[in-house]
């Protein structure tokens, strides 16, 4: 821990640009908003009136984005009712805002002062709005070599990045020593949160079913983790088992290329999720989203994918760069190159043979 290198700012401005002259979801925040989020930070105000306004936050800004159906693409890929599920339209951009804001109301909820997790990038990000608007203190652990570009939004909305040596799984090891020795709310994957951040990415399956008003034959996830599509995945069982839907849909996952445990062990046709070999994984700046050598809810992940006869497969940073041009060019939606791994897992199945005439869902995240 002596090479740890803390950056702080008191700066809580919610305005942020991002790479590639993109903004953030949050660049006109509604008066509403703004209110109810100076009542939850309010230490001094009770903590009924906080979370009450810390929940209207969740229900107005969190969650319900656009499910698009892509008919470009669809011509281009000789494929009928694909539909992207644009998880960009959240305030930070990503599907990243669905776990951040559940814990941090259980944080408030509990009495809690302090937040930590470690982080890629953008559940930092997340994490560290999350945390500003319930008036609480955040610890973002942010591995030494990673090309994050969000470091300033984080630093933005207050919170601390504390950067360590070593890989995202080790600054997950720290954060949770740190969060179990100073009683801190570990907002960590794989901890004790794993069914609130599982319910929370549910509301992703609520959605489509709100949209479709059934479940499509097969969703597509860029898994990492694999904490997203296990959530997905259980919101369409919890569906199906109250009889909403018709079918729990087949789960398809992509990754980068031989660096994520979750494909490698479907691929291998193991029954559990096996790590990989540490020493063999390589980030860059399009991968590092997707890639670990140990999936923290992978185990979940792949029984999802193998429950529902679905399928993973790899995706080269090559080959994410072109479906997210061929997203941008064909519809408008500026997408982060790793979340394209979904959609190229799905579509080359559907080169190899081809889907019959059904809904397809892929979940996609803005590019930052």
């Amino acid at each position: 821990m002596n090479n740890e290198i803390k950056f702080t700012d008191q700066n809580n401005a919610l305005l942020t640009p991002i790479v590639d002259g993109a903004t953030s979801g949050i660049e006109d925040i509604p008066k509403e908003w703004e209110d109810n989020r100076k009542i939850a930070a309010d230490k001094k105000r009770d903590i009924e009136e906080r979370l009450e306004a810390y929940e209207d936050i969740i229900d107005s800004e969190i969650g319900d984005t656009n499910l698009l159906r892509s008919r470009n693409i669809e011509r281009e890929v000789g494929l009928r009712q694909l539909y992207l599920k644009f998880e960009g339209g959240n305030p930070t951009g990503t599907q990243k805002d669905h776990i951040a804001f559940a814990q941090a109301m259980d944080a408030l909820r509990r009495g809690y002062e302090t937040i930590t997790s470690a982080t890629c990038g953008n559940y930092g990000v997340a994490l560290a709005l999350a945390a500003s608007c319930a008036g609480l203190r955040c610890l973002i652990y942010l591995p030494d070599n990673y090309h994050i570009k969000r470091d300033k939004e984080i630093i933005n909305f207050g919170a601390e990045i504390i950067r360590v040596p070593g890989d995202y799984e080790q600054a997950v090891e720290i954060s949770r020593e740190k969060a179990e020795k100073d009683e801190l709310y570990d907002a960590n994957p794989g901890g004790l949160n794993t069914g609130l951040q599982m319910k929370a990415y549910g509301e992703i399956a609520y959605e489509i079913y709100d949209e479709l008003r059934d479940a499509p034959s097969a969703i597509a996830v860029p898994v990492s983790n694999g904490t997203t599509l296990a959530g997905i995945h259980r919101g369409f069982v919890s569906l199906y088992r109250r009889g909403k839907v018709s079918r729990v849909p087949r789960m398809v996952a992509g990754s980068s290329y031989r660096k994520n445990p979750i494909v490698q062990s479907f691929l291998k046709n193991l029954p559990v999720c096996r790590d990989l070999n540490p020493g063999q994984i390589r980030e860059t700046a399009i991968n590092e989203p997707l890639i670990n050598w140990h999936s923290t809810d992978g185990e979940h992940a792949l029984q999802a994918i193998q429950m529902t006869n679905g399928w993973a497969s790899y995706a080269s940073d090559k080959m994410m760069m072109t479906y997210s041009k061929l997203i941008r060019e064909h519809e408008g939606l500026n997408v982060l190159p790793a979340s394209t791994a979904g959609l190229i897992a799905l579509l080359d199945s559907h080169r190899k043979k081809a889907f019959p005439n059904d809904r397809y869902v892929v979940i996609l995240t803005g590019r930052k």
